[in-house]
């Protein structure tokens, strides 16, 4: 059985009786790692999905197995076949095979591995099913009252959700619980089989003090991130869910921590109505349009926005994802290109992912295409309809 110490029930206990400021749009918190107390919210405890923030709670029960003993780091977990055909973010692992614990982790943290969550749950309980009821009775434990989990990785499923608010409670329990551990959340790199695996995490990279936590990402749930940094003697844990683009989530989770931190150094209490108007401020604006057939986030279109350019298709997700966003950004600013889209198809029994520019009316879709193959580019204007929910990142 998971024990909660008392004083951290107190942190969490905080965290729930603050009163979150809402608006429409994406979901945001940020609280002071150490006291609980929340210090900006914007739609808090709207419940979304979570994609690999899922993963936070896999590690959390991890740890806790590591601590009770029940698991150590260079155990060798046995490698299924439902682990091992878990996608598309995976070490790709060979079903009947093992892995060690310590991998394990550090796929799940570093590469967003779906199949190494997935070892790690039926691990630790007798299949994947049951590993998702014990993480959704831990949340419940840790008072996190608006969570329920289904799977060990993220992967999409409708009942799966939670709230940015939960979010930053399961990350200030990583933090408070497990200090021996936590460190590995800032590992940028690390090597598999002679193939090197990097963190999706830039924020690591980019804001001074972050060390720490995870992104994610599926076309239901859009961009999402839990991250931590430190700066003098404050910490705080900041949580931005459901955007249209990596970049403006990234954007606003800088924001988010930038001017909280300053203020926090600034003042001995800080003032939440000040701190929101600049937040507010700060962040960029998004807008974004919820399709209820497919449940999916995507950014919105022109009026005859009807029009996208495909620039690409690749075996894998990551590599089609790094194309698209690589042209775009040589369009921009030519071309109301509103997004990107990755389409999942089956060619000849193998799963491939077209890029695409989403957004364009016809005229600059053609226009687009014909620059791109001016510079010996590939592309193909086509119509665009969102009409499927894709793979997690």
């Amino acid at each position: 059985m998971i024990k909660i110490p008392f004083l951290y029930i107190a942190v969490v206990m905080t965290v729930l009786f603050q009163t979150a400021i809402a608006h429409a749009s994406v979901s945001s918190i940020v609280i002071d790692a150490e006291s609980g107390s929340v210090l900006y919210a914007n739609n808090a405890d709207e419940r979304r999905y979570p994609a690999s923030l899922t993963k936070l709670m896999t590690l959390y029960i991890t740890f806790n197995a590591l601590e009770n003993n029940t698991l150590k780091l260079d155990d060798e977990l046995k490698i299924s076949h439902t682990a091992a055909n878990r996608s598309p973010s995976r070490l790709n692992l060979t079903p009947g095979k093992t892995i060690d614990v310590r991998t394990a982790i550090l796929g799940t943290i570093v590469k967003s591995a779906n199949d190494c969550a997935t070892v790690l749950g039926e691990a630790l309980a007798k299949d994947e099913r049951s590993f998702a009821i014990l993480m959704t009775q831990t949340a419940k434990k840790l008072g996190m009252k608006n969570t329920t989990f289904k799977n060990a990785s993220g992967l999409q499923h409708s009942k799966q959700k939670t709230t940015a608010r939960d979010m930053a409670i399961l990350a200030a329990a990583l933090y408070h619980h497990f200090p021996q551990y936590y460190s590995w959340f800032s590992i940028s790199s690390f090597e598999y089989n002679g193939k090197t695996y990097k963190t999706h995490n830039f924020l690591l990279k980019n804001f001074e003090g972050a060390d720490g936590m995870k992104t994610g990402f599926t076309a239901a749930a859009g961009y999402n991130i839990v991250t931590s940094a430190k700066r003098g003697n404050h910490r705080v844990i900041a949580v931005t869910m459901g955007h249209n683009q990596q970049e403006t989530r990234d954007k606003t989770v800088y924001a988010m921590m930038d001017k909280t931190l300053d203020n926090m150094d600034a003042a001995k209490q800080v003032d939440s109505k000040r701190l929101f108007a600049e937040i507010n401020k700060s962040v960029p604006k998004t807008t974004k349009v919820k399709l209820a057939s497919a449940g999916t986030y995507l950014p919105k279109t022109s009026k005859n926005g009807k029009w996208a350019v495909q620039v690409g298709s690749f075996g894998n997700y990551g590599a089609a994802q790094k194309h698209a966003q690589k042209i775009k950004n040589k369009l921009a600013g030519k071309f109301s290109v509103r997004g990107i889209d990755i389409e999942k198809f089956n060619l000849n029994g193998q799963t491939m992912y077209r890029s695409k520019l989403i957004g364009m009316n016809k005229n600059e879709a053609g226009k687009a295409c014909r620059l791109l193959q001016k510079n010996r580019l590939s592309c193909m204007v086509t119509t665009y309809r969102a009409k499927t929910a894709y793979a997690q990142k």
